[in-house]
């Protein structure tokens, strides 16, 4: 016994010693790396930052890649968008980890067993008689551990629907996201396309000034007009051409925005088709009513709120189950093998089936009203949760009906604006031609080809609102989503 102890302090000693060294290694190493900055007057830089950097370079993904021959339409977009961008990934990934908590709270369901196996040598002095004698006894052991809830009352089913309604309300949020990104892909999508018609329309609208400014200089070389005649007609070309560059930049920056929507960096070059081949709808096939009824019973973000409210519910259940008792079942069986050695004698061997079984029926009498006040928390988030749903509701009525009152402003807007467009481009014709035969001054050809440009900008703006407030509607109405709803998306 006396050399099994110094054996032991020997080697508690040497394993002492190298978790010393180890531990002032790594503190070190977290002080050069995480010490604050020194002064507030300049930007920190450290030794960690170098591996942060690297880190965040190596996490990029390689981007999208597009036919630059091909005109990608928008639901080809948004199939580009669901597969590729982040937000996609990040919600999929939380669904994942939710229904696998569910899975490890339902493993409460079964027994859980462990083994393990054991083996050691003891060596020591034996007293007996008038002498001492060497003893040395060889230890292994199997060991299984068996444990098993057999009744508790319900808080495993409480816990175990919670973890369920959670991983709906998982894959509810996941399909939120892809309603939130196909939303973006749409409105950067007609954003981009407003964007090429304006430039459309400000090349046509650079033209015309072109047009005037040149009769403004021939009438002005055969001596009908004067000076200034021409000099309006050279500020109006100057004006067409800055409103293009305008344009130019706006059509950059939907460029970048359509981009982003789809996951991809902003200098991305797409080709998508132009407006002119879109169809433009110029009725509401549905009423608000009937919009209403859609949102309010397949919007994601409502369905998840509803989940919510399950999941609490079930942790009520969860926390009257602590009032209760709970019965558990443990077994240990143990195989073990011994071997003896004593001085002057041969080895000696036995072995055999060894362990235990209880049943433990465990009840909390008392615990200071910590049951009750889990009890009253749970029901109070139930409670909250329900109250989430009526405000979520009426706001998702607000959302449809006002969404459903664009779109109806939008359709009347662009028969306004057509009728704007056929008149001002025959007012504009008129003009010039009458200014032509000395009927008309500049002025007044001018003035009509600002209100031609005007209206080509109203008529494109109007064109994309349409699309733009349908694709609201559909947002708002949660049918962006729907396999249906995609496929008769304009």
């Amino acid at each position: 016994m006396i050399g099994q102890s110094r054996l032991r302090r020997s080697v508690a000693r040497a394993v002492l010693r190298a978790a010393i060294v180890l531990i002032l290694s790594h503190g070190a190493t977290l002080a050069l790396a995480q010490r604050a900055p020194v002064s507030p007057d300049h930007p920190w830089h450290g030794l960690g930052e170098a591996r942060i950097e690297a880190d965040t370079g190596n996490s990029t993904e390689p981007g999208l890649s597009f036919d630059q021959e091909k005109n990608y339409s928008l639901t080809e977009l948004i199939d580009l968008a669901e597969s590729h961008h982040p937000e996609t990934r990040v919600a999929w990934e939380r669904a994942r980890a939710q229904a696998a908590a569910w899975g490890v709270v339902r493993s409460e369901l079964y027994p859980t067993l462990a083994a393990a196996a054991l083996s050691g040598v003891d060596r020591g002095q034996v007293y007996l008689g008038d002498r001492f004698f060497r003893q040395t006894i060889a230890d292994f052991q199997v060991v299984l551990n068996l444990n098993y809830t057999i009744f508790d009352f319900g808080a495993r089913a409480g816990r175990i629907s919670a973890a369920k309604a959670e991983v709906l309300a998982a894959n509810f949020a996941f399909n939120d996201t892809h309603r939130e990104v196909i939303y973006r892909v749409e409105q950067t999508y007609y954003q981009l396309l407003s964007a090429f018609g304006q430039e459309e329309a400000a090349r046509t609208n650079l033209s015309n000034a072109q047009a005037v400014q040149q009769a403004a200089e021939e009438r002005l070389n055969h001596g009908l007009a004067t000076l200034p005649d021409v000099l309006e007609a050279r500020s109006a070309t100057a004006q067409a051409e800055y409103e293009l560059q305008v344009i130019l930049g706006a059509e950059e920056i939907a460029h970048g925005n359509l981009a982003n929507a789809l996951g991809a960096i902003p200098q991305t070059a797409i080709r998508v088709q132009p407006l002119r081949e879109l169809r433009i709808p110029s009725a509401v096939d549905d009423t608000v009513n009937s919009a209403m009824d859609r949102a309010l019973a397949q919007r994601p973000d409502l369905l998840q709120r509803v989940a919510d409210v399950h999941a609490a519910k079930a942790r009520v259940k969860e926390a009257r189950a602590a009032y209760y008792p709970s019965l558990n079942f443990t077994a240990t069986p143990t195989a073990q093998s011994l071997y003896g050695l004593q001085q002057q004698f041969a080895w000696g061997q036995t072995a055999g089936l060894a362990g235990g079984m209880a049943v433990s029926l465990n009840w909390t009498v008392f615990d200071g009203r910590a049951r009750k006040n889990r009890l009253a928390q749970a029901e109070a988030n139930v409670h909250e949760a329900e109250a989430q749903i009526h405000v979520l509701r009426d706001q998702i009525a607000n959302e449809v009906w006002a969404a459903y009152s664009d779109l109806n402003t939008a359709l009347r807007q662009r028969e306004a604006a057509t009728a704007l467009l056929e008149a001002a481009d025959r007012s504009y014709d008129a003009a010039l031609e009458s200014y032509n035969y000395g009927l008309r001054n500049l002025l007044d050809v001018t003035a009509a080809q600002r209100t031609l440009a005007q209206a080509r900008s109203t008529d494109v703006l109007a064109r994309t609102k349409v699309l733009t407030t349908l694709a609201a509607l559909a947002f708002r109405a949660g049918d962006s989503i729907q396999l249906n709803a995609m496929r008769s998306r304009p």
